[in-house]
């Protein structure tokens, strides 16, 4: 029988709770250097293979359709066996989908790596679950801070990971394969290194999620007004985010930048989406959820206005873009998470939470197909212009919930 951590108190961690904290960031850090290669070349592979603009955007739909289906089936697997089985059993599923792809990209074969881009999705989700698991070990009151914690780690692997798109590259271009596939070999071991993290030494696990919802509880949960908004705030954030990103390397690539300068400018966005993780966290604590998420939607806004309005040759202006991309979804995830995680009753709350993050990946694949189709009809500009206009929404949004019953 799988011993826990007792629950952490309002005096603060326990040296077990501590340990696990760690652990789960060493994992999370190698996480973020896999992830980071379907950020970088997902949509120049999916460009090469298929010969279209219009289709680039698929890669970020299908491994982002793959996240709705990870995040649904391995928050079940640590519901029910704990969250060092369920996050470990994600890092494998991931490094399996990122052999694929390479398998695929390497035989030509678009179908194989689709199927693999699916795969690996359902394994990515794992470093944005791993925030809940952060969370359970914190009190009502450090919540944010924890969970900010366990995605600060992601900065270090997710911001090394696009600058050694070129080291990689060559060393899938010395075995033969296509140079856009190294980032996935590095990705694959990336996962396998953070899979034997958890399972070597998250020891005992952390708790697990609140207990599961008995027959017959009511379900009032799911329609709490904090619950409805936290999950429109982060399902909005995601949406506009995948559009931006996903086809600024396309864009880039389309007017003369380097694999190394797109590299460079995606490298700054993902450090931007996780870096800020602890100052969110402390944010929504202090301030509320309410006011992280307002100012979510104001980021956003002005990173995509930024977007397509910068000139396409000048990497500076896309790269501040895309940095102001990536703090606004912080800001909102973690405003989200908070305003979501507060207004669940904890009879449902795992419940709650396992189907807002499916919403943000289904809300990403539909961002990343439809980013490829605007772009490919009407351009970049548009592109970018339609997601801030989509960003505003978050403000009025938060602002009816303000002053209404929880």
């Amino acid at each position: 029988m799988t011993r826990t951590i007792p629950p952490a108190t309002a005096a603060g961690f326990s040296p077990g709770q501590r340990r696990a904290l760690t652990v789960l960031g060493i994992s999370q850090a190698l996480g973020g250097l896999g992830m980071a290669a379907g950020i970088t070349v997902g949509a120049l592979l999916a460009q090469d293979l298929l010969g279209s603009t219009g289709l680039a955007g698929v890669p970020a739909a299908l491994y982002t359709a793959g996240a709705a289906f990870g995040a649904a089936g391995l928050g079940r697997v640590g519901q029910r066996f704990g969250h060092r089985p369920g996050l470990a059993l994600g890092h494998g599923i991931a490094a399996l989908g990122s052999v694929g792809v390479v398998a695929g990209a390497a035989a030509r074969s678009p179908v194989l790596l689709l199927t693999a881009l699916f795969v690996y999705g359902a394994g990515t989700v794992t470093g944005l679950l791993a925030r809940y698991a952060g969370a359970g070990l914190a009190p009502p009151g450090r919540r944010g801070r924890a969970a900010g914690t366990v995605l600060f780690a992601m900065t270090l692997g997710a911001v090394v990971g696009p600058n050694l798109t070129g080291p990689t590259g060559d060393l899938a271009a010395a075995w033969g394969l296509p140079r856009l596939t190294g980032p996935f070999l590095l990705a694959a071991v990336a996962y396998v290194a953070a899979a034997l993290t958890l399972v070597v030494w998250s020891r005992p696990d952390p708790p697990p999620p609140a207990p599961p919802r008995k027959p017959g509880a009511a379900r009032t949960g799911y329609a709490a007004p904090g619950v409805v908004t936290g999950a429109a705030v982060m399902i909005t954030a995601q949406l506009v985010m995948i559009a931006v990103m996903t086809m600024t390397p396309v864009h880039m690539a389309g007017h003369g930048h380097t694999t190394q300068a797109v590299g460079l400018v995606i490298a700054l966005h993902v450090g931007a989406m996780f870096l800020p993780s602890p100052l969110s966290g402390l944010l929504a604590d202090r301030i509320g959820g309410q006011w992280v998420a307002t100012a979510a939607g104001a980021v956003l806004l002005g990173a995509s206005l930024l977007a397509g309005l910068a000139p396409p040759a000048s990497a500076p202006s896309l790269a501040c873009a895309l940095v102001l991309l990536g703090v606004g979804w912080n800001l909102a995830l973690l405003g989200g998470t908070a305003l979501l995680t507060d207004a669940a009753p904890a009879e449902n709350r795992a419940s709650v939470q396992g189907l807002a993050d499916v919403g943000m990946s289904v809300a990403g694949a539909t961002g990343g197909m439809a980013s490829g189709l605007v772009m490919g009809g009407v351009g970049y500009p548009v592109l970018a212009m339609a997601a801030g206009a989509l960003a505003l929404t978050v403000i009025p949004a938060v602002a009816m919930n303000r002053g209404r019953p929880a």
